[in-house]
């Protein structure tokens, strides 16, 4: 039904709504600002570096010949229309879920799923815990990404609570058939993994499931188009109960069976739900494509590629660690072996910390590295790398081995 959970949409009507739409710090107001609090964020977030990065960054397959190889940016893009859809029609707030749409990937490393999962080794290695883009995708908007304003100060993003939720609770998979937002308002440095909590909201949970819905029809129309599942295509046809070999498998047919199957089992006292049919055909969708897709034999050498692209950077920055003297370590060994990473890195650093000749930049951010510290500073490389597009990392890689 239409507009069943229009009670309970994220508005200043909900009895929950000073937690929603809280933020750590008021922003600056504009007497003649016309847009509504998401409405802040959305712009917030897409005026941001690391939302511009998506457009270069992998979804699944790395491919950068293709214009129509689907990027992490057309992911978002995919999840935003997804997600306004059933909340449009639900009767939930669509400006926080466009919010939580066009930022939950915000912290996607280079390289996709590979990437964050050699970032992941690197880090329990040398911090003591992994690296998952939903907790990095909140550090960002928290800490790393910047926005200058009139007087030419930076701070981070500051978004609301919601929106910030919406970003780390986006994580895992949906291993049961029923949705529902959690109660309590916790401190989102909490989460130490991921799919550790409900979403806050009803829209941060519309957001998660388009997430899924958005991703598994289109990873099988890319495959399609690169030859990656030509032998198991017969598989395929008799998961979808196609007849006919003619007829077309898309993207557009799967995510609008998902889409208004959701929309017609859903209520507020069960949750977000499909039917149990949509369910496991959605759970048969999925084991179908980890199985023939992302472990794939066709993406194992791209792989070891970006485990040689993404170390050698890491490695390059790690040894300059020298206690008090990294900076001067940094700018000396960097100089020698890759101007493009000396400037690079140094630019990023000089965000957070004073290197001496930042005069005209004024910082009203907190200090959140302290380079005197081995661990932060491993961290901050971290950050680092996570930002950059694919195509940069490996300008880099060249730049350091001299091509």
């Amino acid at each position: 039904m239409e507009n069943l959970f229009k009670d309970y949409a994220a508005n200043i009507h909900h009895p929950d709504w000073e937690n929603i739409s809280k933020r750590e710090k008021p922003l600056l107001t504009n007497p003649e600002d016309i847009r509504s609090v998401f409405d802040r964020d959305y712009t917030r977030i897409t005026h941001s570096n690391a939302y511009k990065r998506l457009k270069h960054k992998t979804q699944v397959f790395f491919s950068p010949e293709s214009d129509h190889i689907c990027t992490r940016s057309e992911h978002v893009a995919h999840v935003e229309s997804i997600s306004y859809t059933i909340a449009s029609y639900l009767g939930l707030n669509t400006e926080l879920t466009k919010a939580i749409s066009v930022a939950h990937d915000i912290g996607h490393s280079p390289f996709g799923h590979a990437g964050e999962k050699i970032l992941s080794t690197i880090s329990e290695r040398d911090l003591g815990y992994g690296f998952w883009h939903e907790k990095n995708g909140l550090d960002f908007v928290d800490k790393i990404e910047l926005l200058e304003n009139k007087e030419r100060y930076k701070d981070n993003l500051d978004l609301t609570y919601a929106v910030r939720d919406g970003i780390i609770s986006h994580c895992g998979e949906i291993d049961e058939n029923c949705l529902k937002p959690r109660k309590e308002c916790i401190d989102l440095a909490t989460y130490v993994r991921p799919n550790q909590y409900a979403p806050y909201t009803w829209e941060g949970c519309v957001v998660k499931i388009s997430d899924k819905i958005s991703y598994i029809g289109r990873d099988i129309e890319d495959a399609i188009s690169l030859g990656i599942i030509d032998e198991h295509l017969d598989e395929l046809y008799r998961l979808l109960h196609y007849d006919l070999p003619e007829k077309k498998i898309n993207n557009t047919i799967i995510i609008n069976y998902l889409v208004c199957d959701l929309a017609k089992n859903s209520t507020p006292e069960k949750g977000l739900c499909f039917s149990e049919e949509a369910f496991d055909l959605l759970n048969k969708i999925k084991e179908f494509n980890y199985r023939n897709i992302y472990f794939s034999d066709r993406l194992k050498p791209s792989i070891k590629y970006f485990e040689l692209v993404l170390n050698e950077i890491y490695n390059t920055l790690k040894v300059c660690y020298d206690k008090e003297n990294t900076i001067a370590t940094l700018k000396n060994n960097l100089s020698k072996i890759s101007i493009k990473l000396y400037d690079s890195f140094l630019g990023f650093l000089s965000n957070y910390y004073d290197l001496g000749n930042r005069k005209e930049l004024k910082l009203i951010n907190d200090v959140i590295f302290d380079f005197h510290n081995e661990q932060d500073f491993y961290k901050c490389i971290i950050y680092y790398i996570s930002g950059m597009t694919d195509k940069f990392a490996i300008e880099i890689y060249n730049d350091i081995i001299g091509f």
